[in-house]
């Protein structure tokens, strides 16, 4: 079986958990056999060369570039969007077609050699008109090569997804990472709604990383049930060793937050929380990783606070550096407002760190060996990581079983799950 993938991001260069779950589903898909393209806007150059191979093809339409990853990748090829192409229709024509009419088989084979096309590759201020010229260039893509089935990722991504099966009239499979309501919560952005709702509409089947997503896309979408299977996501394993590279510097406990520092990651509980565990115990220090548009704000409310001492913003982090701040950290706090899932709980139990999770998060639904609190009880949770740092047998507890039951969640066993999806549509 072959599968045209198309994500967003791919490590090293990831915002969140969307391109980590794609790094670790892919590889588990080809553990079964399942081979792919997997489809990204840019590639950066300084990928994470200890798992795959790049190499360019020179400045043609697009650019193949094979992978040569010892076990893993040998079913996959990396296709880099190229430069050199310009689709054969405007983003505002495209928009005329996302907006019900066919695409002319025809037009797919012009293909236009005369200007740049560039591609960010990011989040910016040109995100839409990036998804649709990403779009564009899928559909060229989806003409040049055979495949059984689309699989797309988040909403980022559906539009390609549906071009790519107009295009050669493959099934489709979109995976819903996250939807318009876990983000902005009532705030919807109505083109970001129109375009997860076309996606879910037009796909054969989708793919839910939790039952509360799958809810979410059921009651808020008004898509069938029977259209919808959940597949919670996995954690990549790796040899985690508990002697920092950095030392930790610090006497007290540190108590860490990681993610973005948005709406939906619940940053404010956190800091709400952090000032009442500190009124009890001053001996510990409370650490916000990650970068957000409530960053200054969060920022402004510990300094107002007046716990600015105990309490440090890091930036973001990636790769090693997300080991590390684990490897310093005697607890992990996750406070989402609605989280669709949530990886970092499991590379924080990976790392044998005791974790508090929000009872409004998908990972709650498969994780015993973590205390959930509902994400707005500021006095549930600071009792909680509390507890975790002045109880000592119950913070071992955690640890022990907590390793114990992430070792079993891994990204071979969600794939077999995936891959009965595609039979089921092919």
């Amino acid at each position: 079986m072959k599968v045209l993938m198309f994500g967003w991001e791919f490590p090293p260069h990831i915002t969140g958990g969307l391109g980590t779950a794609c790094y670790g589903l892919s590889k588990g898909l080809a553990k079964h056999n399942v081979e792919m393209i997997f489809v990204v806007p840019k590639l950066y150059g300084d990928e994470d060369q200890s798992h795959l191979k790049l190499s360019a093809a020179g400045d043609v339409s697009v650019t193949e570039t094979f992978l040569n990853y010892e076990e893993f990748w040998k079913k996959i090829t990396y296709l880099e969007v190229g430069s050199s192409l310009i689709p054969y229709m405007s983003p505002e024509e495209f928009a005329m077609i996302y907006e019900g009419k066919e695409l002319s088989h025809l037009d797919i084979k012009k293909e236009v050699y005369q200007k740049n096309f560039f591609f960010s590759g990011t989040y910016g201020k040109n995100l839409l008109q990036e998804v649709s010229r990403y779009a564009l260039i899928a559909s060229v893509i989806a003409n040049k090569n055979s495949f059984d089935v689309i699989h797309a990722h988040d909403w980022l991504t559906y539009p390609a997804g549906i071009a790519a099966k107009e295009v050669s009239g493959k099934p489709l499979v979109i995976h819903v990472h996250a939807t318009e309501f876990d983000r902005s919560g009532e705030n919807v952005n109505q083109n970001v709604y129109d375009i997860e709702r076309r996606g879910m509409e037009v796909a054969d089947k989708i793919i839910t990383v939790s039952n509360l997503t799958r809810q979410i896309v059921i009651e808020r979408y008004g898509i069938n049930p029977n259209k919808i299977t959940t597949v919670h996501n996995a954690v990549e394993p790796v040899d985690i060793i508990k002697t920092p590279q950095y030392p930790k510097g610090v006497k007290e406990k540190i108590v860490t937050f990681l993610g973005r520092i948005t709406f939906q990651k619940g940053p404010d509980y956190f800091v709400e929380a952090a000032y009442k565990v500190l009124q009890k115990d001053p001996n510990v220090r409370f650490v916000m990783a990650g970068s957000g548009d409530m960053t200054n704000r969060m920022i402004k409310r510990v300094a107002a606070l007046g716990i600015a001492s105990r309490f440090h913003f890091a930036g973001f982090l990636k790769g090693q550096e997300v080991i590390e701040m684990f490897n310093m950290s005697d607890v992990y706090v996750m406070p989402s407002v609605s989280e669709p899932f949530g990886i970092s709980p499991l590379e924080a139990m990976r790392s044998n760190v005791p974790v508090i999770i929000s009872k409004q998060s998908g990972v709650s639904e498969i994780l015993r060996h973590a205390l959930k609190v509902d994400f707005w009880d500021i006095d549930d949770l600071s009792d909680a990581i509390y507890g975790m740092l002045n109880y000592e047998s119950l913070g071992e507890m955690f640890k022990k079983f907590g390793k114990d039951e992430v070792d079993n969640l891994k990204w071979e066993n969600a794939a077999i799950k995936v891959k009965e999806v595609y039979k089921s549509v092919v």
